[in-house]
C-alpha cells in the first residue's frame, strides 16, 4: 500500500502560477498531495510597505491553517529571502516548526541546499523583478561565494503580473544567460511558469534549471523523507 504524504504550501495571495505547477509536480509522486494556504502579497519592491508583507506573524497565521490539515511538512513557496536575507528563511522555518510541530522549508533554503550539494559557484539568474531587487539578490549570493555570471530581469513590481510573462519569453531569457556557461540557471520567482520548461531547456543548453517552484517541492519531499527522484519529467534537480 502506498504511504500518503501531505505537503503544505504557503502561497502569496496574488500568485496564480505556483499552485497548478506544484500540484502537477506532486501528482507524479504516488500517495503525495499538495495543500495551500495564502497570505497577502501584492507587490515586490524594496519599499517599507512591500517588505512588510513578509512579516512573520502573517506567514505563521497561514501556517497554522495548514497545521489544521495535519500536513507532514510546510514549505514557503516564495523568494523574499533572496532580497531580504537568507537568515530570514532559516528563522522562519524554525518558528513554523516551534509553533506547529511540523518541519518546514522554503523555496530559497531548498535552492541554496541544492547549490551546496552540487558545489555550484557560477549561477545564472532570471527574474521578473526590478533592478534594485535584482541587485540585492546578486549581492546576497556573492556573500555566500556564489557568482551570478549572467542575469536578466523584467522590471515588474506587481506580483500578479509575474504570472503573465509568457513561457516563450522565459525561454529566450534562459537561452541568453546560458551563453555565460553557468553551472545552473534559476527562474527566481514562484509566480513564473518556469518549472515546466526545465526538461527541454536542459536538453538544448546543457544547463540545469533550478526553478523555485520546483526547489520548494524538492525541499518538502526531502524534509518529509520522500525520495525526490520519484518526480519525473520536471528537470534534473529531482535526481540530485
Amino acid at each position: 500500500m502506498t504511504q500518503s504524504v501531505r505537503l503544505g504550501v504557503l502561497t502569496p495571495s496574488s500568485n496564480t502560477a505556483l499552485e497548478p505547477l506544484t500540484s502537477a509536480i506532486v501528482a507524479t509522486v504516488p500517495g503525495a498531495s499538495a495543500h495551500f494556504s495564502r497570505f497577502r502579497v501584492t507587490e515586490i519592491s524594496l519599499s517599507e510597505q512591500a517588505l512588510g508583507q513578509f512579516d512573520d506573524s502573517k506567514i505563521l497565521a497561514a501556517a497554522d491553517l495548514l497545521a489544521d490539515a495535519q500536513v507532514d511538512v510546510i514549505g514557503w513557496s516564495g523568494t523574499a529571502a533572496g532580497w531580504m536575507g537568507f537568515e530570514r528563511d532559516l528563522r522562519l522555518a524554525e518558528r513554523i516548526r516551534e509553533r506547529t510541530g511540523i518541519v518546514a522549508t522554503t523555496a530559497v533554503l531548498a535552492l541554496n541546499e541544492l547549490l551546496a550539494l552540487q558545489g555550484i559557484r557560477r549561477l545564472a539568474l532570471v527574474t521578473p523583478y526590478t533592478t534594485d531587487v535584482q541587485q540585492r539578490i546578486v549581492a546576497n549570493y556573492a556573500a555566500i561565494g556564489i557568482e551570478v555570471v549572467a542575469e536578466r530581469h523584467l522590471g515588474i513590481c506587481v506580483n500578479h503580473d509575474f504570472a503573465l510573462v509568457p513561457e516563450s519569453q522565459l525561454d529566450s531569457l534562459l537561452d541568453d544567460v546560458a551563453q555565460a556557461a553557468p553551472q545552473a540557471a534559476v527562474t527566481y520567482c514562484t509566480n513564473l511558469h518556469g518549472a515546466r520548461l526545465a526538461a527541454a531547456y536542459e536538453a538544448r543548453s546543457g544547463v540545469t534549471l533550478l526553478d523555485t517552484v520546483s526547489t520548494t517541492v524538492w525541499g518538502m519531499l526531502r524534509a518529509a523523507g520522500v525520495p525526490a527522484s520519484q518526480v519525473t519529467g520536471w528537470g534534473r534537480l529531482y535526481g540530485w
